[in-house]
């Protein structure tokens, strides 16, 4: 009977460890998956659609607030703000995608590579490789269940991927702009 007991501490424990890590899984699993440009091996630590749900609301918010209550509740603004709106989900979906993460990740962008940054000084052919973000993120657990890890890409401001406990796994469910005490 005893035994039996301390096998199921130990198993319980084990879990508690693999749960807790889970995080850093995460962050690992997502590094790995950005360096091989393997979208199937992201989407496994990524929600994609709850990070498109959760960056939708937060676009929707931040222009409402900039539009002021006067502006949204009159007839042209609401039309105004629901053009905008549609505008900035259209990008939000083209950015919650696997390449754009793993843009965001590498701190790469369109215009980076169209004007020569990031080339090497050697092969002008070979671009630098793109900084890790990921290698020393501010993080800290919010709850049992959320977790968030602060990070600035080479090419922005910084930013913090929270990641949500979905059963025994850690995803990344949204990306939002780090508070102020926070960036680096």
């Amino acid at each position: 009977m005893r035994r039996i007991i301390s096998l199921a501490a130990l198993l319980l424990l084990l879990l508690a460890g693999w749960v807790a890590a889970g995080p850093w899984i995460a962050i690992d699993g997502i590094r790995k998956a950005v360096a091989a440009n393997n979208s199937a091996a992201l989407e496994r630590h990524v929600d994609f659609p709850l990070l498109r749900r959760n960056l939708k609301a937060r676009a929707d918010d931040a222009l409402a607030r900039r539009a002021g209550t006067e502006f949204a509740s009159s007839a042209l603004g609401g039309l105004v703000l629901r053009g905008a709106s549609g505008l900035a989900s259209g990008a939000i979906d083209a950015m919650a995608t696997p390449a754009g993460v793993g843009a965001l990740l590498e701190g790469r962008s369109l215009w980076h590579r169209a004007s020569g940054g990031g080339i090497r000084a050697d092969d002008a052919h070979a671009h630098a490789p793109p900084a890790d973000p990921l290698a020393s993120p501010e993080w800290r657990y919010e709850s049992a269940s959320r977790f968030t890890a602060t990070i600035e890409p080479a090419a922005g401001a910084a930013v913090t991927l929270v990641f949500a406990r979905q059963g025994l796994r850690w995803r990344l469910t949204d990306i939002a702009p780090a508070p102020a005490g926070e960036a680096r």
